[in-house]
């Protein structure tokens, strides 16, 4: 134990600045001290495959631990933004508008719904959606114009039937529906 301990010092001595100056030029003074403990941290756990000379695979621990580094920052923000989008507006609003625009679509006629459908969940391009309605591109537009005129139509009929709210000082009250437009963006 004592030779490895001497080794492992000897190790450290001789490439510890090297690997920190190297951490410091890929990532900077803030996670270099870190970095340089991690891999000192495995080295010592895995005293038997450092090689001789040390240093240049002490490098390549150092990088591997900047490279995870940076894909558990990635990971971090991918799951910070899709947070955020969860909990963007009033979630209450966004049932309601979604609620909205299901009512609309389901008093649409089935082809009328078919075709907002493919091109707006499904994605597809108005060349797919012509193939599989079954009709030429020029049709396909024609439809397309059509439908979502319906469907503005639609969505202002349901507008215009909201529910009745009653106050607490019993005067009945409208309560203002969210922008249900927002949802016919897609739908272009």
């Amino acid at each position: 134990m004592a030779d490895d301990a001497d080794r492992f010092t000897g190790m450290y001595d001789e490439c510890r600045q090297r690997v920190w100056a190297y951490v410091v030029s890929r990532a900077g003074r803030q996670v270099a001290d870190e970095v340089v403990s991690e891999t000192f941290a495995i080295a010592w756990r895995r005293l038997d495959d450092v090689p001789e000379p040390a240093l240049p695979w002490l490098l390549g621990v150092a990088r591997n631990i900047l490279r995870d580094n940076v894909r558990a920052e990635a990971r971090r923000e991918a799951l910070a933004a899709e947070l955020r989008a969860w909990t963007e507006g009033d979630v209450a609003d966004q049932v309601t508008e979604r609620i909205g625009v299901l009512r609309a679509l389901a008093a649409l006629p089935e082809d009328d719904r078919e075709i907002l459908v493919l091109v707006a969940w499904h994605g597809l391009s108005p060349k797919e959606v012509a193939q599989v309605i079954g009709c030429s591109s020029a049709a396909y537009r024609v439809r397309l114009h059509r439908a979502r005129k319906r469907l503005k139509q639609a969505m202002d009929d349901i507008e215009g039937q909201a529910p009745v709210y009653v106050r607490d000082r019993g005067q009945a009250a409208r309560p203002p529906l969210p922008h249900v437009r927002n949802y016919t963006e897609e739908l272009s």
